[in-house]
């Protein structure tokens, strides 16, 4: 039996609230967990908000994000330093912007080269310089992961690349739970960080119209984020802040969606949406936009799940009262929910993974 390769996660930090960073470390904790020997080297700061398993190293670059731009040959060195010094087999960019980094950091080494992508191929997230660091990812790379089917064809029509691009969808963070919401409350969930790409303000605006008829039902959004005061004036503005929570970041997750009666995704955009897998594990039916990759994949519309457009307050408005007003549609889409959600299921996802460290030793 060969001898299992060791693996380096390079990420910008891990003590931040974030879907990547918490990927991050649920993944090198599986990993650790089966015998590999994994490190995670931040680019800035040694502190983790997410637990990190006993065998998984955490080090970091710097003590404080620098700016990039001027310590970008101390970033590079730095890193090339780092995998020489540990004996890195596997070095998996976090963040397809990395391979910037890692490609002239690696030069000459025989350190094999995986891109993860969290996002979507056709979102640069305003940064033009993320589709030169996707092309050399694509020709440069030993391997890039993509979250869903549909990006995968997305990376082969564009770019035609060298690399070899598999999907490996998200993992849920947690044992997939032993029993489903009871669905008793009037609560109706969302979780994200408090950003324009969520959606939220068009949720607010569906909730105001849901509210005004359906009186003992709260709407819960569990996130933090620069749009916070953005939103809290909006609810203010639409008389709804006595049906609407806005308790910032919470940990652990399970229990906030074992109390919820509905989850919403009112999402622009996703790479694929973890929190709408975790609420579909746990069996709580689904709104959910119909917006590009995630969303579109992991859902069968009038299935386990409602879609209705992204930006369309109504039509959101309209599945909510849907959902609140049919307590057996409720319990028929979480049952087919939660059926769905098992392909994401820790040992399944870690296999994944495993597969493709062990084709590219």
């Amino acid at each position: 039996m060969s001898k299992l390769p060791t693996v380096c996660f390079l990420t910008g930090t891990l003590n931040a609230f974030a879907g990547a960073e918490r990927m991050t470390a649920v993944i090198a904790n599986a990993l650790a967990e089966r015998g590999y020997r994994v490190l995670v080297l931040s680019l800035w700061d040694r502190a983790s908000v997410f637990p990190l398993h006993e065998g998984v190293e955490h080090h970091a670059l710097f003590e404080q994000r620098p700016s990039f731009k001027r310590a970008y040959f101390s970033t590079v060195l730095g890193i090339r330093r780092f995998v020489r010094e540990h004996r890195i087999d596997v070095l998996i960019e976090v963040d397809t912007m990395l391979t910037l980094f890692t490609l002239p950091a690696t030069f000459g080494m025989k350190v094999r080269r995986i891109a993860w992508e969290h996002c979507h191929f056709d979102e640069d997230l305003g940064r033009r310089a993320r589709r030169v660091a996707r092309w050399l990812a694509g020709r440069f790379d030993d391997a890039v992961v993509v979250l869903t089917e549909r990006d995968r064809r997305r990376w082969m029509e564009a770019l035609q690349p060298r690399a070899r691009i598999t999907t490996i969808g998200n993992m849920l963070p947690f044992p997939f739970p032993a029993k489903a919401a009871l669905l008793d409350t009037k609560t109706v969930l969302a979780v994200g960080r408090l950003t324009s790409v969520k959606g939220f303000d068009t949720l607010l605006d569906a909730w105001a119209r849901v509210a005004s008829t359906h009186r003992g039902w709260r709407l819960r959004i569990v996130g933090e984020g620069e749009e916070r005061a953005a939103l809290e004036g909006q609810c203010a503005r639409l008389g709804i802040e006595d049906v609407v929570e806005l308790p910032g970041a919470m940990s652990p997750m399970e229990k906030i969606y074992a109390d919820a009666a509905i989850f919403c995704l009112s999402s622009r955009y996703e790479g694929f949406s973890l929190a709408l897998v975790e609420a579909m594990a746990f069996g709580v039916p689904v709104v959910s936009t119909d917006c590009e990759t995630g969303p579109r994949e992991l859902l069968s519309p009038d299935i386990d799940g409602l879609v209705v457009p992204v930006d369309d307050s109504e039509a959101m408005a309209d599945a909510l009262m849907r959902l609140i007003e049919d307590a057996s549609l409720r319990r028929q889409l979480a049952s087919n929910a939660r059926d769905s959600a098992r392909t994401h299921e820790q040992t399944k996802v870690a296999a994944k993974w495993e597969i493709l460290l062990a084709d590219q030793q």
